[in-house]
Formats: C-alpha cells, structure tokens, sequence
C-alpha cells in the first residue's frame, strides 16, 4: 500500500514540476503514472551505476552533480515515454531541482505526521 502511495505522490509530483518548469510537459495524469514508474525503474537500475561512475565529480561538486545525473534519467525517461517531453538539457537540470524539493518537502511532512502519532 506504501508503495502505490508513494508512486501517485512522485506522479503528482511531476505534475507540479510542469506548473512550475517551463519546456517540462506531461500530457495527462495516465502519462505522470507511467513516467513516474520508469523514472523509478531507472532510479532502481542506472542510478547507481551513474553514481558510481561520476563519483569523482560528485565529490568535487559537493554534491550537485547529482542534479545532473537525475536530469540525464528525466531525459533517458522522456526518450521512453511518449506524452513526456523536456524542452533542452537545462530544462531537465532545473526540473531535478524542483522535483528534489518538492520530494523533500512531502518527506519532511510525512516524516512529521508519523512523529506526531
């Protein structure tokens, strides 16, 4: 159940990420389901190996290519899935933010509900 929670949450998610990042479209809320279950299945399998591969620029960044990372799997995701465009490379890199902290702020407020039951 916590994970067909999370799944709609990172889909509307994305759908917020549109409102907010011009050039980052999703055409339906079907489309945002199934782009949200690719980016996760990416995340899973690519994710890692990409970390690992750019460690040494991750550690001179202190972090923010990491940002990167995530926009290239927005952009392999948006190759897959049709209803899913980014405008340019930027876009992508913008929308790894936004979509960070909207992922970080639903975090934080679930993190607080479950400290307060």
């Amino acid at each position: 159940m916590r994970l067909l929670a999370e799944w709609i949450i990172k889909a509307f998610i994305l759908l917020i990420t549109t409102r907010l990042v011009p050039g980052f479209t999703i055409d339906s809320w079907l489309t945002a389901l199934v782009v949200a279950l690719v980016l996760g299945i990416l995340n899973t399998v690519l994710k890692p190996i990409l970390v690992l591969l750019t460690l040494p620029a991750t550690i001179l960044t202190l972090g923010l290519f990491m940002f990167v990372i995530n926009a290239v799997l927005l952009i392999l995701t948006s190759k897959f899935v049709t209803g899913f465009q980014i405008e340019s490379f930027g876009t992508a890199i913008i929308a790894s933010i936004v979509i960070s902290l909207l992922s970080l702020l639903v975090n934080m407020v679930f993190k607080s509900e479950e400290k307060n039951s």
